[in-house]
């Protein structure tokens, strides 16, 4: 009969699969403001209304359209319009599925099944995964995308490759970079073994991609999302602030910060800079075709660090399954120079023997620093939220100003009409989700006019956003929803606002520093 190690061994990966399961599972939906964008372009498309967010108003303001796509059909097909609990329902096996490719990428890159289990343990209750699982957004299946394209790719399966690298971009447009990495080692082996360019693989990402690209273009004008051009021209930004999120990103990977204290989010960095180059180089030697997923996060770190977007939390997590994966692998190498340096001294290993020490040596190194990485992610987590659903969850997994907008979206759905009053607002998402009405995003995502109102003076801007005047003046929706620090230098001091609009509600909330969350109706004709 099997030993227990054995029968262990056979199970891990799928008692990993099933903790990030439950793991998903458990917190119950705490939906981020911008799935609700998409969860409405998917139920306008059921509705007949086109793929629109605004009825009549083609606008390509959601970046992932292949999961509107999946989330229409899942309604479809089902009946079910619950779109946050649909979504929690495809991104928990997205990443159930995560889990067990990176432990047989965890072998392919190493050659022992310890890094693989570490790296799948760890991403089963990353915060980082867990709370855009749960928050409904696209992140679970485009980094599953991801993952899989990188497994298939290693395999030697390039078409299968190219097809799953074209969903990528589908699920959201920064995959170029991954897909580009795998596009260009094929290229450069198919044209050194065989002097020719991979034509299939081409053919097949190409085909992929082109009925989308089509459509987008004849119904939007362009197949690249609207909201990406307003999201930079929308924030003030410092020069660099981009970077100084991205370094204490990749410095904390498993939130190790609350134990090693504020200086290591800048030696972190360093440390993990240098553990995943050497494991990288380390990978290539063993297979040359793993260099693009060792370059990857690194590439991802100076592409968003150069164009200084804003950073929002979905942002950080794609690079962070290969980040774990290479980081292990780095320790795993560690484990072993140590294991060596040790078996020098083998006088005083006299216990073991040479057998034993050197099976047992290594794994024993390793385990430390992964099971205090996995000890700081599950410090991460709270047994009682201290808001939303009371049941364990990411610390991260912060929703309070989507409950608000929830509040103040379904107040307003029994009092205006849907798809003709017109809101405007800042944050459109669980807002327009649960109101139904026509929405004015000041932002600029649905509503390209906001974007020529752009920029404005220093002085208007409390915070790195804020409401455009002329913009509410010019449109005159029907009512205006707002965080008071989006409008505390700007529309809150024009004379021409205050004759036009009165305050209908003021919501107590400190969250960015407002002063409430503002509801006005016009009042004037």
């Amino acid at each position: 009969m099997p030993s227990l190690l054995a029968r262990l061994s056979h199970a891990a990966p799928w008692l990993i699969a099933a903790l990030a399961l439950g793991a998903r599972l458990l917190p119950t939906p705490r939906t981020i403001d911008d799935a609700f964008i998409t969860f409405r372009y998917a139920r306008n498309l059921l509705d007949g209304l086109g793929f629109v967010y605004n009825a009549g108003e083609p606008v390509l303001g959601t970046t992932t359209p292949l999961y509107t796509l999946l989330m229409a059909a899942l309604a479809g097909l089902t009946g079910w319009r619950d779109f946050p609990w649909l979504a929690l329902i495809v991104n928990a096996p997205a990443d159930a599925i995560t889990c067990l490719l990176l432990l047989r990428l965890g072998h392919t890159l190493t050659g022992h099944s310890a890094v693989g289990l570490a790296a799948a343990l760890l991403w089963a209750v990353a915060p980082m995964s867990v709370t855009f699982a749960i928050g409904g957004m696209e992140t679970s299946v485009f980094i599953l995308l991801l993952v899989l394209s990188a497994d298939l790719y290693l395999g030697g399966r390039y078409r299968g490759a190219a097809f799953v690298a074209a969903l990528l971009l589908l699920t959201r447009p920064d995959g170029v970079l991954f897909a580009g990495l795998l596009g260009l080692d094929l290229v450069w082996r198919s044209w050194r073994a065989q002097r020719n360019v991979p034509w299939r693989e081409a053919a097949i990402f190409l085909l992929t991609l082109t009925p989308w690209v089509l459509f987008a273009w004849w119904t939007f004008g362009s197949p690249i999302p609207h909201s990406v051009a307003a999201k930079t021209e929308a924030y003030r930004l410092d020069a660099g602030s981009a970077l100084i999120r991205l370094i204490q990103h990749y410095s904390t990977p498993f939130f190790e910060n609350e134990f090693l204290g504020r200086g290591w989010q800048l030696a972190g960095v360093f440390v993990y800079l240098f553990l995943t180059l050497t494991a990288g180089l380390n990978a290539s030697r063993r297979d040359t075709r793993t260099w693009p997923l060792a370059l990857y996060p690194w590439l991802y770190f100076i592409v968003f660090a150069a164009a200084n977007p804003l950073i929002f939390r979905w942002y950080l997590a794609p690079p962070l399954p290969f980040f774990f994966l290479f980081i292990l692998s780095g320790l795993w190498q560690l484990a072993e120079h140590f294991s060596r340096l040790l078996m020098r001294f083998r006088p005083q290993l006299s216990t073991l023997n040479l057998q034993s020490a050197t099976f047992f040596l290594p794994p024993s190194l390793f385990l430390l620093p992964s099971s205090f990485f996995l000890f700081t992610s599950l410090a991460a987590w709270t047994l009682r939220p201290d808001h939303g659903p009371q049941w364990p969850a990411p610390q991260m997994a912060w929703h309070a100003l989507e409950l608000l907008y929830t509040e103040v979206g379904k107040d307003m759905a029994g009092q205006v009409a849907p798809q003709r009053t017109v809101i405007a607002a800042g944050d459109i998402g669980a807002l327009g989700y649960y109101s139904d009405a026509q929405m004015l995003d000041t932002v600029g995502l649905i509503s390209p006019q906001a974007t020529a109102y752009f920029p404005l003076d220093p002085d208007v801007y409390a915070m790195v956003y804020a409401v455009p005047p002329q913009l509410i003046l010019d449109e005159r929706p029907d009512y205006a929803v707002f965080l008071e620090i989006y409008v505390r230098n700007g529309l809150l001091r024009d004379a021409r606002f205050q004759a036009e609009y009165t305050l209908l509600k003021k919501i107590p909330t400190d969250i960015y520093g407002s002063e409430g969350m503002l509801v006005f109706k016009r009042t004037r004709p």
